[in-house]
């Protein structure tokens, strides 16, 4: 992947960078890819659709088949699954999986418009519910049935900026204090500024392969995906009775466990789907890790710290590290990868073996979970 933030490079370019190092870095050959799943859900915004031959043809592999796959913020793990079970199902023994966004050259209320279009247009975007109103819903909800307060939320984003600020991919690199994020202004209540991620460019890729055919190729430090696993819930909240979960994360997850025939003990941590602090709440209580009304207070005592009892986002999450749409779900994997690899440095997770990648599109309705494991 390359450092998330504001990008000069066309969307494209950092798509083919990435890419290659991505290849390079597997042991394998360009030629060897059989198939390559793309993600940029707003290609749009560079009046570029249809990327995927262009990446191919920058790698040298024209020829290769190209798919786009879109799941609003979930793309780039959606195509994930799509290559996984692509191997899984024998049809290909290698994959490339790339995920791209670039939209810091558009206005603050172009770009808004743009990650509106993943929301329920008709009865939320066209009556001016964009993304921070709507987990400023989820929130509010979720406060006045728990009584999460709002220090627990600060609790998380000083967490997601010091882990970030040790990043070198990270757009945010600058550790926040509780009373910055207290003297921040609110942007919809209670989220204030620091409790949501930036709009972001980036490109993550990731390279897919059956490990018995490229037993001798395989070079650096691999990992085995031992689940992968989607679900949805309903799209937009007017139609949920409860504002206070995300069923699919729950969905997700318990498939995700019984396919890698894992229980939640067995993960050592976490990248979970951050775009506003209330999103990790709701990610770790959906997924069963911490009972409802609690995950809040846990971050607050310092359990999902980086070296605490269960790392959460030891990346930096979307929320410090960055989110570009479409790059965000492949990222996720890279952190694992890095942590796997003894490269995550200050911020790395002690005894890291099995990592989990948590990745919602919108306010939850498509959820990926991924399951890795060293080896």
């Amino acid at each position: 992947m390359n450092r998330f933030g504001k990008v000069s490079e066309k969307g494209r370019e950092m798509a083919a960078s990435v890419s290659l190092d991505a290849i390079e870095n597997s042991g394998i050959s360009p030629k060897d890819i059989g198939y390559t799943f793309v993600s940029n859900a707003f290609g749009i915004a560079e009046r570029q659709a249809h990327l995927g031959p262009l990446i191919n043809t920058a790698l040298g592999i024209p020829e290769v088949p190209s798919c786009t796959i879109e799941s609003a913020c979930s793309s780039s793990s959606a195509a994930l699954h799509e290559a996984f079970v692509h191997i899984a199902g024998g049809f290909i023994d290698a994959a490339l999986v790339v995920g791209v966004e670039k939209l810091s050259h558009l206005e603050t209320l172009a770009a808004t418009s743009y990650f509106a279009m993943g929301a329920d247009y008709a009865f939320e975007s066209r009556n001016g519910a964009t993304f921070p109103g709507l987990y400023a819903t989820l929130a509010s909800a979720h406060l006045k049935k728990y009584g999460t307060k709002q220090e627990e939320l600060g609790a998380i984003a000083v967490k997601n900026h010091l882990n970030a600020s040790n990043n070198p991919h990270a757009h945010f690199q600058k550790p926040i204090s509780m009373e910055t994020y207290l003297n921040s202004p609110t942007i919809s209540w209670p989220l204030k500024l620091y409790d949501c991620c930036p709009f972001s460019d980036g490109a993550s890729a990731l390279v897919v392969v059956n490990a018995a055919k490229f037993k001798k190729d395989i070079k650096g430090q691999p990992a085995a995906i031992r689940a992968s696993a989607r679900a949805g819930s309903i799209a937009a909240l007017q139609d949920r009775t409860d504002l206070t979960a995300i069923p699919a994360s729950r969905t997700a997850a318990d498939k995700a466990l019984k396919q890698a025939k894992m229980e939640r003990k067995d993960i050592n941590f976490m990248e979970v789907h951050d775009c506003f602090t209330i999103a990790e709440v709701l990610a770790m209580e959906d997924m069963g890790f911490f009972p409802k009304g609690a995950a809040a207070k846990a971050a607050a005592e310092g359990v999902t710290a980086h070296d605490g009892k269960l790392a959460v986002n030891p990346s930096g999450g979307l929320k410090a590290k960055g989110h570009p749409v479409s790059a965000t779900g492949a990222a996720q994997i890279v952190e694992i990868m890095e942590q796997f690899a003894g490269k995550a440095g200050k911020r790395e997770v002690p005894h890291a073996t099995v990592g989990l990648a948590h990745n919602v599109g919108a306010t939850g309705g498509s959820c990926s979970v991924h399951i890795l494991q060293k080896v």
